[in-house]
């Protein structure tokens, strides 16, 4: 058997609509560790998982797991897959992991020859018991547990966990094969613009900002979502609006504008894909509707990464750290939006005559170099 102090492993678990993409998932993982400069020994599929021997396993996960593509993200301690070995390895981890007095639950999945996973969930919980009598911990139920001790089996090995995170599911990124183009200009928007990515595209990104502190804002969102387009150099077109009001009749005024910006960037970039930031469940038909046609007169494809989305979108917001924004995102389903026309033709030709095109190294002063370059 394998010794438990040998170093410890990386196993990424993809999303039930990624397993069979998990070649691009495995490249993106490498896309990943390259730009942040992490360095690993080796990264292998085993079976249904990806594997990574990493210098740094901590730092290693937390990048992996901004990634779509992921259920879970792990670090573990690997050891054959036989059942006394196993057992061996669940019960020899608990000093890492157990506190005084914590329950516990034992979880085994994945591929089992001669045993059943359940069979050695039963035998290393008893095992388990035995113990830890010193330090009271107890055994909890899959309801009920203040640590999970997590096994993964392979053909060949199994994988216990010392370390599970959730991860954000979706597809890898660039899973379509095709580039779109989505804007950023408040929180709704760069909700929708991450769910865009989620859901495989080839991402570019426009940012319409109202104001200097509105500009900081968006700065600080898109510095969240930079990492999950996989280079080390993303162009970014920032657009100035000259909308002072934030009110209902301002956001409406402002949805136009940016759905113009988009089809005019699109047509200079030859995009034929734009994401418009809306949903069913918070703007009314006949808004999308005409949304949609202002991008489809022009011979391009409209893209609703929010058409069916509910309260999961507060979960998304916390994913990039707009938790304190969740009450902006909730104020989107009071709006009362009011159908009828206004000319709004001069406000976009300002607009779109605002474009500054910024060519951004990805590194840790995103946000000074961004400010700086649309400042100067």
């Amino acid at each position: 058997m394998k010794k438990v102090n040998e170093p410890a492993f990386v196993v990424v678990f993809p999303s039930i609509f990624a397993r069979k993409k998990i070649v691009l998932l495995l490249s993106n993982i490498k896309k990943i560790l390259k730009i942040q400069n992490l360095q690993f020994e080796n990264i292998f599929v085993d079976d249904d998982v990806i594997v990574i021997k990493a210098n740094d396993p901590v730092f290693v996960s937390h990048e992996i797991n901004r990634l779509f593509g992921i259920e879970y993200v792990s670090i573990a301690r690997r050891t054959e897959n036989k059942f006394n070995d196993v057992v061996s390895t669940i019960t020899k981890i608990r000093s890492n992991i157990l506190l005084v007095g914590e329950l516990f639950y034992i979880k085994v999945d994945g591929f089992a020859l001669g045993f059943l996973p359940k069979d050695i969930e039963i035998a290393a919980t008893g095992t388990l018991v035995e113990k830890v009598v010193d330090i009271d911990c107890k055994p909890g139920t899959e309801s009920k547990y203040d640590k999970m001790i997590h096994c993964h089996l392979t053909r060949n090995n199994a994988y216990v966990s010392i370390f599970l995170e959730k991860g954000h599911g979706g597809i890898p990124y660039d899973s379509q094969g095709e580039e779109i183009l989505c804007c950023i200009f408040d929180e709704f928007s760069a909700i929708s613009c991450l769910e865009t990515i989620k859901q495989g595209f080839q991402t570019r990104v426009a940012v319409c900002y109202s104001s200097e502190s509105n500009l900081m804002e968006l700065v600080k969102i898109i510095n969240r979502i930079l990492p999950r387009l996989l280079s080390s150099e993303v162009i970014l077109d920032f657009y100035h609006i000259p909308i002072k009001h934030d009110n209902t009749k301002s956001i409406q005024q402002k949805i136009f504008v940016v759905s113009r910006v988009l089809v005019d960037l699109a047509k200079k970039y030859k995009i034929h894909k734009v994401s418009l930031a809306l949903s069913p469940l918070v703007f009314p038909m006949w808004l999308i509707e005409e949304h949609s046609h202002i991008v489809t007169k022009e011979k391009l494809l409209p893209w609703i990464p929010l058409a069916g989305i509910d309260n999961s979108i507060f979960e998304t917001a916390r994913e990039i750290g707009l938790a304190k924004y969740l009450h902006k995102i909730e104020k989107y389903g009071q709006y009362k939006f009011t159908q009828g026309k206004e000319d709004l033709s001069k406000l976009v030709k300002k607009t779109i005559s605002t474009r500054k095109t910024l060519k951004l190294k990805i590194g840790p002063n995103n946000i000074h170099d961004i400010l700086n370059f649309i400042n100067h």
